[in-house]
C-alpha cells in the first residue's frame, strides 16, 4: 500500500471495507500507517462507512456489521458516500435507456444521478417515486432550451411522480405510492437498494419503502439494479425481492474480482462500470453468457 496516500477517499474506504470484512476488524492505529493518512482522516473513513451500516465503530477501530441494519441516513448523508462511484453507474445504466420508452426510478442517490444523465435521453416517461429525481426534470422543463443543453435534442421527460409519505431519503412510500405504482408498467426499472446479499436478496431499512419496491419489481418487464460495490452483503431490515428478480447490476470498478466472480454465479448480467477517473468506455459485463 505504498502509494494509498494519493487515493481517492472513495478508494481509501473500500481499502478500509475489504481489510474490516477480511480480518473481522482493525485498530485506527493499524490503518494510518497502512494507508499513509492521518488519524483524523481514517476517523472520517470509518465515520462514513458507520453511516453506510457497512462497519461498526468500537473503541480504537471498526469491526463488521453485524446482523441486519433497521438505521435509515438520509438523503444528504448518504449523497457523500462513494460519490465517484454512483457517478460510474449512473453513467453505464444511463447507456440502457432507449428512447421514447417508458421507465421507473425509485428513490435514492445513485438513481438521482442516473436521472441528471437522462436528461440527454429524448421522449422518455419516467415513473418515480423519488421527490428527488422528480425534481431533476422538472428543474430542466423549466429552464429555456439552449443549443447544445441536455434534453434539447428531443421532446422532454413525461415525469409521473406518486403520491405518499416520504421518508428520510426522500423517497414517497406507504398506500398511496403502492396503488400507483401497482397500476402502471414500464420497460426498465432503475432501482436504488440499501443492500444485497445471496441470503437475503434486496433489502432496505424501511418497512413502507420495502412494501413500495415490491410493486415497483412487479410492475417492470426488467429489473436493474444500480448499486455501488460497498452494498454486497449489506442487509437491510426488510427484504423486498429475491436475487432472481434482479436482470441486471450495475455496480462500479471497485469490487473486487473475487466478489465479481460470487455474483456471476448467482445473476444473469453484471455490468461493471469503467473507474470513473478514466476516459468513458464500454463497461464490463460478466455473467454466465460471458463464458
Amino acid at each position: 500500500m505504498s502509494d494509498n496516500h494519493n487515493l481517492l477517499a472513495e478508494q481509501r474506504r473500500a481499502l478500509i471495507l475489504d481489510e474490516v470484512r477480511r480480518r473481522g476488524g482493525v485498530r485506527v492505529n493499524e490503518l494510518t500507517r497502512r494507508l499513509n493518512v492521518s488519524d483524523m482522516t481514517v476517523r472520517r473513513d470509518l465515520d462514513a462507512l458507520s453511516r453506510q451500516g457497512v462497519v461498526a465503530k468500537v473503541h480504537g477501530g471498526a469491526v463488521p456489521v453485524a446482523g441486519t441494519s433497521s438505521h435509515e441516513p438520509g438523503f444528504e448523508d448518504r449523497s457523500g458516500l462513494e460519490p465517484g462511484a454512483k457517478e460510474a453507474v449512473a453513467r453505464a445504466a444511463a447507456r440502457l435507456v432507449a428512447p421514447g420508452s417508458a421507465i421507473a426510478l425509485s428513490g435514492g442517490t445513485t438513481t438521482f444521478a442516473l436521472a441528471r444523465r437522462l436528461l440527454e435521453v429524448p421522449d422518455l416517461t419516467v415513473v418515480t417515486n423519488s421527490v428527488r429525481v422528480s425534481e431533476v426534470f422538472h428543474a430542466a422543463q423549466r429552464r429555456p432550451a439552449a443549443s447544445g443543453e441536455r434534453g434539447a435534442a428531443g421532446a422532454p421527460a413525461t415525469v409521473v411522480l406518486t403520491g405518499g409519505v416520504r421518508t428520510p431519503s426522500d423517497s414517497l412510500v406507504g398506500p398511496v405510492a403502492d396503488r400507483a405504482v401497482a397500476s402502471l408498467h414500464f420497460d426498465v426499472l432503475f432501482l436504488g437498494v440499501h443492500g444485497i446479499s445471496a441470503e437475503a436478496g434486496l433489502s432496505t431499512p424501511n418497512l413502507a419503502e420495502a412494501e413500495t419496491n415490491r410493486h415497483f419489481v412487479r410492475s417492470a418487464r426488467r429489473v436493474v439494479v444500480t448499486a455501488d460495490h460497498t452494498k454486497w452483503g449489506a442487509v437491510g431490515l426488510s427484504s423486498f425481492a429475491p436475487l432472481d428478480a434482479v436482470d441486471t447490476w450495475v455496480t462500479d470498478a471497485g469490487m473486487p474480482q473475487e466478489v465479481r466472480e460470487q455474483v456471476r454465479e448467482l445473476l444473469p448480467d453484471l455490468l461493471v462500470a469503467p473507474d470513473h477517473r478514466e476516459p468513458a468506455d464500454t463497461p464490463q459485463r460478466q455473467g454466465p453468457s460471458s463464458e
